[in-house]
Protein backbone atom coordinates (compact mmCIF):
# COMPACT_ATOMS: atom_id res chain seq x y z
CA UNK A 1 0.00 0.00 0.00
CA UNK A 2 2.87 2.37 0.79
CA UNK A 3 4.44 1.70 -2.60
CA UNK A 4 1.08 2.30 -4.26
CA UNK A 5 0.86 5.68 -2.53
CA UNK A 6 4.37 6.52 -3.72
CA UNK A 7 3.38 5.63 -7.28
CA UNK A 8 0.31 7.87 -7.02
CA UNK A 9 2.44 10.71 -5.65
CA UNK A 10 4.90 10.30 -8.52
CA UNK A 11 2.09 10.44 -11.09
CA UNK A 12 0.59 13.51 -9.40
CA UNK A 13 3.99 15.21 -9.51
CA UNK A 14 4.33 14.30 -13.17
CA UNK A 15 0.90 15.72 -13.91
CA UNK A 16 1.56 19.03 -12.13
CA UNK A 17 5.14 19.37 -13.40
CA UNK A 18 5.50 18.00 -16.95
CA UNK A 19 9.15 17.27 -17.58
CA UNK A 20 9.09 16.42 -21.22
CA UNK A 21 8.91 18.15 -24.56
CA UNK A 22 7.62 21.68 -24.89
CA UNK A 23 5.47 21.28 -21.80
CA UNK A 24 8.62 20.84 -19.68
CA UNK A 25 10.12 24.07 -21.05
CA UNK A 26 6.88 25.96 -20.52
CA UNK A 27 6.59 24.59 -17.00
CA UNK A 28 10.09 25.79 -16.17
CA UNK A 29 9.29 29.22 -17.59
CA UNK A 30 6.08 29.34 -15.55
CA UNK A 31 7.90 28.36 -12.36
CA UNK A 32 10.62 30.96 -12.97
CA UNK A 33 7.98 33.60 -13.66
CA UNK A 34 6.08 32.68 -10.51
CA UNK A 35 9.27 32.91 -8.41
CA UNK A 36 10.03 36.29 -9.96
CA UNK A 37 6.48 37.41 -9.22
CA UNK A 38 6.86 36.42 -5.57
CA UNK A 39 10.15 38.33 -5.38
CA UNK A 40 8.48 41.39 -6.89
CA UNK A 41 5.64 41.20 -4.39
CA UNK A 42 8.07 40.83 -1.45
CA UNK A 43 10.13 43.80 -2.63
CA UNK A 44 6.95 45.82 -3.15
CA UNK A 45 5.81 45.03 0.40
CA UNK A 46 9.19 46.06 1.81
CA UNK A 47 9.21 49.27 -0.22
CA UNK A 48 5.70 50.12 0.96
CA UNK A 49 6.91 49.79 4.54
CA UNK A 50 9.98 51.95 3.79
CA UNK A 51 7.74 54.50 2.10
CA UNK A 52 5.53 54.73 5.20
CA UNK A 53 8.59 55.22 7.41
CA UNK A 54 9.99 57.88 5.07
CA UNK A 55 6.67 59.74 5.06
CA UNK A 56 6.59 59.68 8.88
CA UNK A 57 10.15 61.04 8.99
CA UNK A 58 9.22 63.77 6.53
CA UNK A 59 6.30 64.83 8.73
CA UNK A 60 8.48 64.78 11.89
CA UNK A 61 11.29 66.77 10.27
CA UNK A 62 8.79 69.21 8.76
CA UNK A 63 7.28 69.87 12.20
CA UNK A 64 10.73 70.37 13.71
CA UNK A 65 11.65 72.65 10.84
CA UNK A 66 8.54 74.74 11.53
CA UNK A 67 9.61 75.06 15.15
CA UNK A 68 13.06 76.18 14.03
CA UNK A 69 11.48 78.76 11.76
CA UNK A 70 9.54 80.19 14.70
CA UNK A 71 12.69 80.25 16.82
CA UNK A 72 14.56 81.94 14.01
CA UNK A 73 11.83 84.57 13.68
CA UNK A 74 11.95 85.24 17.43
CA UNK A 75 15.73 85.54 17.25
CA UNK A 76 15.44 88.02 14.40
CA UNK A 77 13.04 90.10 16.50
CA UNK A 78 15.40 90.00 19.48
CA UNK A 79 18.27 90.96 17.21
CA UNK A 80 16.28 93.93 15.92
CA UNK A 81 15.73 95.05 19.53
CA UNK A 82 19.44 94.72 20.19
CA UNK A 83 20.19 96.75 17.09
CA UNK A 84 17.81 99.47 18.27
CA UNK A 85 19.32 99.51 21.75
CA UNK A 86 22.80 99.59 20.28
CA UNK A 87 21.97 102.55 18.07
CA UNK A 88 20.32 104.38 21.00
CA UNK A 89 23.28 103.69 23.23
CA UNK A 90 25.66 104.82 20.51
CA UNK A 91 23.79 108.12 20.32
CA UNK A 92 24.03 108.42 24.09
CA UNK A 93 27.76 107.77 23.94
CA UNK A 94 28.16 110.38 21.23
CA UNK A 95 26.16 112.91 23.28
CA UNK A 96 28.07 112.08 26.44
CA UNK A 97 31.36 112.41 24.58
CA UNK A 98 30.30 115.80 23.25
CA UNK A 99 29.29 116.90 26.74
CA UNK A 100 32.57 115.59 28.08
CA UNK A 101 34.52 117.63 25.54
CA UNK A 102 32.56 120.73 26.43
CA UNK A 103 33.11 120.09 30.12
CA UNK A 104 36.81 119.63 29.51
CA UNK A 105 36.89 122.96 27.69
CA UNK A 106 35.07 124.57 30.58
CA UNK A 107 37.44 122.86 32.96
CA UNK A 108 40.41 124.21 31.03
CA UNK A 109 38.91 127.70 31.18
CA UNK A 110 38.26 127.43 34.90
CA UNK A 111 41.75 126.13 35.46
CA UNK A 112 43.17 129.09 33.54
CA UNK A 113 41.13 131.47 35.68
CA UNK A 114 42.22 129.63 38.79
CA UNK A 115 45.83 129.78 37.66
CA UNK A 116 45.62 133.55 37.18
CA UNK A 117 44.05 133.90 40.60
CA UNK A 118 46.86 131.87 42.13
CA UNK A 119 49.46 134.00 40.34
CA UNK A 120 47.76 137.16 41.54
CA UNK A 121 47.59 135.85 45.08
CA UNK A 122 51.23 134.80 44.83
CA UNK A 123 52.23 138.24 43.58
CA UNK A 124 50.31 139.96 46.34
CA UNK A 125 52.17 137.89 48.88
CA UNK A 126 51.08 136.37 52.18
CA UNK A 127 50.53 139.80 53.81
CA UNK A 128 47.99 140.98 51.30
CA UNK A 129 45.04 140.08 53.45
CA UNK A 130 46.52 142.00 56.40
CA UNK A 131 47.17 144.99 54.19
CA UNK A 132 43.56 144.91 53.02
CA UNK A 133 42.37 145.00 56.59
CA UNK A 134 44.88 147.71 57.59
CA UNK A 135 43.77 149.93 54.73
CA UNK A 136 40.21 150.03 56.06
CA UNK A 137 38.97 153.49 57.09
CA UNK A 138 36.36 152.27 59.49
CA UNK A 139 35.12 149.21 61.25
CA UNK A 140 32.31 148.79 58.75
CA UNK A 141 34.88 148.99 55.95
CA UNK A 142 36.80 146.17 57.72
CA UNK A 143 33.68 144.03 57.77
CA UNK A 144 33.01 144.72 54.10
CA UNK A 145 36.59 143.87 53.20
CA UNK A 146 36.36 140.65 55.22
CA UNK A 147 33.13 139.60 53.50
CA UNK A 148 34.70 140.37 50.13
CA UNK A 149 37.76 138.28 50.80
CA UNK A 150 35.60 135.46 52.15
CA UNK A 151 33.45 135.44 49.02
CA UNK A 152 36.53 135.37 46.81
CA UNK A 153 37.97 132.46 48.75
CA UNK A 154 34.64 130.58 48.66
CA UNK A 155 34.31 131.19 44.95
CA UNK A 156 37.82 129.93 44.30
CA UNK A 157 37.22 126.87 46.45
CA UNK A 158 33.86 126.08 44.81
CA UNK A 159 35.44 126.54 41.40
CA UNK A 160 38.08 123.95 42.18
CA UNK A 161 35.48 121.59 43.68
CA UNK A 162 33.08 121.93 40.76
CA UNK A 163 35.82 121.27 38.25
CA UNK A 164 36.97 118.18 40.18
CA UNK A 165 33.39 116.82 40.54
CA UNK A 166 32.56 117.47 36.89
CA UNK A 167 35.69 115.71 35.73
CA UNK A 168 35.00 112.72 37.99
CA UNK A 169 31.33 112.49 36.96
CA UNK A 170 32.12 112.67 33.28
CA UNK A 171 34.83 110.06 33.63
CA UNK A 172 32.43 107.70 35.44
CA UNK A 173 29.69 108.31 32.91
CA UNK A 174 32.08 107.62 30.09
CA UNK A 175 33.18 104.35 31.74
CA UNK A 176 29.54 103.25 32.22
CA UNK A 177 28.70 103.98 28.62
CA UNK A 178 31.75 102.13 27.40
CA UNK A 179 30.76 99.13 29.52
CA UNK A 180 27.25 99.24 28.11
CA UNK A 181 28.66 99.36 24.60
CA UNK A 182 30.85 96.36 25.37
CA UNK A 183 27.89 94.41 26.79
CA UNK A 184 25.71 95.32 23.86
CA UNK A 185 28.47 94.33 21.45
CA UNK A 186 28.83 90.97 23.17
CA UNK A 187 25.07 90.46 23.17
CA UNK A 188 24.90 91.37 19.53
CA UNK A 189 27.67 88.91 18.70
CA UNK A 190 25.89 86.19 20.69
CA UNK A 191 22.66 86.82 18.82
CA UNK A 192 24.49 86.74 15.53
CA UNK A 193 26.09 83.45 16.53
CA UNK A 194 22.70 82.04 17.51
CA UNK A 195 21.21 83.08 14.20
CA UNK A 196 24.14 81.49 12.37
CA UNK A 197 23.65 78.25 14.34
CA UNK A 198 19.93 78.24 13.67
CA UNK A 199 20.56 78.79 9.99
CA UNK A 200 23.04 75.89 10.00
CA UNK A 201 20.50 73.64 11.71
CA UNK A 202 17.85 74.82 9.32
CA UNK A 203 20.04 73.94 6.35
CA UNK A 204 20.78 70.52 7.85
CA UNK A 205 17.10 69.83 8.37
CA UNK A 206 16.28 71.12 4.92
CA UNK A 207 18.88 68.73 3.54
CA UNK A 208 17.49 65.87 5.64
CA UNK A 209 13.91 66.51 4.61
CA UNK A 210 15.03 66.75 0.99
CA UNK A 211 16.76 63.38 1.34
CA UNK A 212 13.63 61.84 2.84
CA UNK A 213 11.52 63.34 0.08
CA UNK A 214 13.93 62.00 -2.53
CA UNK A 215 13.77 58.61 -0.83
CA UNK A 216 9.98 58.84 -0.78
CA UNK A 217 9.95 59.74 -4.47
CA UNK A 218 12.37 56.93 -5.29
CA UNK A 219 10.29 54.43 -3.33
CA UNK A 220 7.12 55.62 -5.03
CA UNK A 221 8.74 55.36 -8.45
CA UNK A 222 10.11 51.91 -7.62
CA UNK A 223 6.68 50.82 -6.39
CA UNK A 224 5.16 51.93 -9.68
CA UNK A 225 7.83 50.00 -11.56
CA UNK A 226 7.25 46.92 -9.42
CA UNK A 227 3.50 47.15 -9.94
CA UNK A 228 4.08 47.33 -13.68
CA UNK A 229 6.53 44.39 -13.45
CA UNK A 230 4.01 42.40 -11.43
CA UNK A 231 1.30 43.09 -13.99
CA UNK A 232 3.59 42.11 -16.85
CA UNK A 233 4.70 39.00 -14.98
CA UNK A 234 1.09 38.00 -14.28
CA UNK A 235 0.26 38.50 -17.94
CA UNK A 236 3.29 36.41 -18.92
CA UNK A 237 2.30 33.61 -16.56
CA UNK A 238 -1.24 33.64 -17.89
CA UNK A 239 0.10 33.51 -21.46
CA UNK A 240 2.45 30.64 -20.59
CA UNK A 241 -0.38 28.77 -18.90
CA UNK A 242 -2.56 29.27 -21.96
CA UNK A 243 0.23 27.98 -24.18
CA UNK A 244 0.75 24.98 -21.92
CA UNK A 245 -2.95 24.13 -21.88
CA UNK A 246 -3.10 24.64 -25.63
CA UNK A 247 -0.15 22.31 -26.17
CA UNK A 248 -1.68 19.74 -23.89
CA UNK A 249 -5.02 20.00 -25.65
CA UNK A 250 -3.34 19.64 -29.04
CA UNK A 251 -0.94 16.90 -28.00
CA UNK A 252 -1.43 13.57 -29.70
CA UNK A 253 -2.86 11.16 -27.15
CA UNK A 254 -1.61 7.66 -27.88
CA UNK A 255 -3.97 5.93 -25.48
CA UNK A 256 -7.65 6.29 -24.69
CA UNK A 257 -10.53 4.27 -23.23
CA UNK A 258 -11.27 2.98 -26.74
CA UNK A 259 -7.92 1.14 -26.74
CA UNK A 260 -8.99 -1.27 -23.99
CA UNK A 261 -8.07 -4.88 -25.00
CA UNK A 262 -5.72 -3.78 -27.80
CA UNK A 263 -2.36 -3.31 -26.08
CA UNK A 264 0.51 -5.68 -26.78
CA UNK A 265 2.07 -7.46 -23.82
CA UNK A 266 5.28 -5.87 -22.52
CA UNK A 267 6.94 -9.25 -22.01
CA UNK A 268 6.02 -12.86 -22.58
CA UNK A 269 5.64 -14.88 -19.41
CA UNK A 270 3.40 -16.53 -16.89
CA UNK A 271 0.95 -14.38 -14.95
CA UNK A 272 1.97 -14.76 -11.27
CA UNK A 273 -0.46 -12.28 -9.66
CA UNK A 274 -3.41 -10.24 -10.84
CA UNK A 275 -4.76 -6.77 -10.19
CA UNK A 276 -6.69 -6.23 -6.96
CA UNK A 277 -6.82 -7.77 -3.51
CA UNK A 278 -4.87 -10.99 -2.90
CA UNK A 279 -5.40 -12.91 0.33
CA UNK A 280 -2.38 -15.00 1.30
CA UNK A 281 -2.57 -18.35 3.16
CA UNK A 282 -1.38 -16.64 6.35
CA UNK A 283 -4.35 -14.27 6.20
CA UNK A 284 -2.42 -11.25 4.94
CA UNK A 285 -4.22 -9.22 2.30
CA UNK A 286 -2.16 -7.57 -0.43
CA UNK A 287 -3.54 -5.14 -2.97
CA UNK A 288 -1.82 -5.25 -6.32
CA UNK A 289 -2.08 -2.15 -8.53
CA UNK A 290 -0.86 -4.06 -11.54
CA UNK A 291 -0.13 -7.59 -12.78
CA UNK A 292 3.02 -9.64 -12.30
CA UNK A 293 4.52 -11.34 -15.35
CA UNK A 294 7.21 -13.89 -14.66
CA UNK A 295 10.24 -13.79 -16.97
CA UNK A 296 13.96 -14.51 -16.72
CA UNK A 297 16.22 -11.71 -15.55
CA UNK A 298 17.46 -9.63 -18.47
CA UNK A 299 14.46 -10.33 -20.68
CA UNK A 300 13.72 -7.21 -22.77
CA UNK A 301 10.63 -5.24 -21.73
CA UNK A 302 8.80 -3.45 -24.57
CA UNK A 303 6.56 -0.40 -24.58
CA UNK A 304 2.91 -1.38 -25.06
CA UNK A 305 2.10 1.86 -26.92
CA UNK A 306 3.90 4.97 -28.19
CA UNK A 307 4.50 7.57 -25.46
CA UNK A 308 6.91 9.94 -23.74
CA UNK A 309 9.20 8.85 -20.91
CA UNK A 310 7.85 10.76 -17.91
CA UNK A 311 10.10 8.99 -15.39
CA UNK A 312 13.08 6.66 -15.65
CA UNK A 313 15.00 5.80 -12.50
CA UNK A 314 14.96 4.01 -9.19
CA UNK A 315 11.74 4.15 -7.19
CA UNK A 316 11.39 3.13 -3.56
CA UNK A 317 9.86 -0.34 -3.18
CA UNK A 318 9.98 -1.12 -6.91
CA UNK A 319 13.61 -0.68 -7.90
CA UNK A 320 14.35 0.65 -11.41
CA UNK A 321 11.12 1.98 -12.87
CA UNK A 322 9.96 3.43 -16.20
CA UNK A 323 6.76 5.47 -16.59
CA UNK A 324 5.40 6.34 -20.03
CA UNK A 325 2.92 9.17 -20.53
CA UNK A 326 0.44 8.60 -23.36
CA UNK A 327 -1.35 11.94 -23.03
CA UNK A 328 -4.66 12.97 -21.52
CA UNK A 329 -3.71 11.46 -18.16
CA UNK A 330 -3.00 7.88 -19.38
CA UNK A 331 0.18 6.22 -18.08
CA UNK A 332 1.79 2.78 -18.30
CA UNK A 333 4.31 1.70 -15.62
CA UNK A 334 7.08 -0.91 -15.87
CA UNK A 335 8.31 -1.92 -12.42
CA UNK A 336 11.00 -4.21 -10.95
CA UNK A 337 13.35 -3.68 -13.88
CA UNK A 338 16.95 -4.75 -13.87
CA UNK A 339 18.20 -2.15 -16.33
CA UNK A 340 16.64 0.95 -17.91
CA UNK A 341 17.10 1.63 -21.62
CA UNK A 342 15.31 4.98 -22.04
CA UNK A 343 15.83 8.61 -20.97
CA UNK A 344 13.32 10.97 -19.46
CA UNK A 345 11.70 13.36 -21.91
CA UNK A 346 12.35 11.11 -24.93
CA UNK A 347 9.61 9.64 -27.02
CA UNK A 348 9.48 5.86 -27.49
CA UNK A 349 7.53 3.93 -30.05
CA UNK A 350 5.40 0.86 -29.53
CA UNK A 351 7.52 -2.28 -29.01
CA UNK A 352 10.67 -0.22 -28.25
CA UNK A 353 12.69 -1.74 -25.41
CA UNK A 354 12.38 0.34 -22.22
CA UNK A 355 14.48 -1.97 -20.02
CA UNK A 356 15.03 -5.55 -18.88
CA UNK A 357 13.28 -7.79 -16.35
CA UNK A 358 14.59 -7.72 -12.77
CA UNK A 359 12.99 -8.43 -9.41
CA UNK A 360 15.32 -11.25 -8.36
CA UNK A 361 15.24 -10.04 -4.75
CA UNK A 362 11.43 -10.13 -4.47
CA UNK A 363 9.43 -13.03 -3.00
CA UNK A 364 7.92 -13.61 -6.44
CA UNK A 365 11.33 -13.93 -8.08
CA UNK A 366 12.34 -12.31 -11.33
CA UNK A 367 9.33 -10.74 -12.95
CA UNK A 368 7.87 -7.52 -14.32
CA UNK A 369 5.00 -5.65 -12.70
CA UNK A 370 2.96 -3.81 -15.30
CA UNK A 371 0.46 -1.10 -14.37
CA UNK A 372 -2.00 1.03 -16.31
CA UNK A 373 -3.30 4.30 -14.91
CA UNK A 374 -6.19 6.23 -16.41
CA UNK A 375 -7.66 9.67 -15.56
CA UNK A 376 -10.61 10.02 -13.23
CA UNK A 377 -13.72 11.95 -14.04
CA UNK A 378 -13.13 14.37 -11.16
CA UNK A 379 -9.75 15.36 -12.63
CA UNK A 380 -7.69 14.02 -9.69
CA UNK A 381 -4.59 11.83 -9.99
CA UNK A 382 -4.92 8.94 -12.46
CA UNK A 383 -6.29 5.73 -10.97
CA UNK A 384 -4.77 2.27 -11.30
CA UNK A 385 -6.84 -0.04 -13.50
CA UNK A 386 -6.66 -3.74 -14.25
CA UNK A 387 -4.05 -4.13 -17.01
CA UNK A 388 -5.74 -7.29 -18.29
CA UNK A 389 -8.63 -5.08 -19.47
CA UNK A 390 -6.19 -3.17 -21.64
CA UNK A 391 -3.92 -5.99 -22.85
CA UNK A 392 -4.79 -8.28 -25.70
CA UNK A 393 -6.27 -11.59 -24.68
CA UNK A 394 -3.90 -14.53 -24.89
Amino acid sequence: MRSACLISALIALTLTTPAFGQNANLNREIQQSQRRLEQIREERSRLQQDLGEAQNRVRDVAAELGNLERRLSATRSALAEVEFQSEATTEQVVGATRDLVMSQEQLATRKAILARRLRDIYKMGPTHTIQVFLGARSFSDVLNRYRYLQRIAAFDQSLVERVRNLETTLTQQNDVLRQRMSVLGTLRQDRLTEVAQLRSVEQSHQSAIQQYRNREQTASTRLEELSADANRMTTLIDALEDRRRDLESRSDATLSSEDAGSLVWPVDGELIYEFGRDRRPNGTVIRWNGIGISAPTGTPVEAVRRGTVAYAGPFEGYGPTVMLSHGNGFYTLYLYLDEISVVEGREVMESDVVGTVGGDDTPEGSHLEFQVRAPREDGSSPQAQDPLIWLRAR
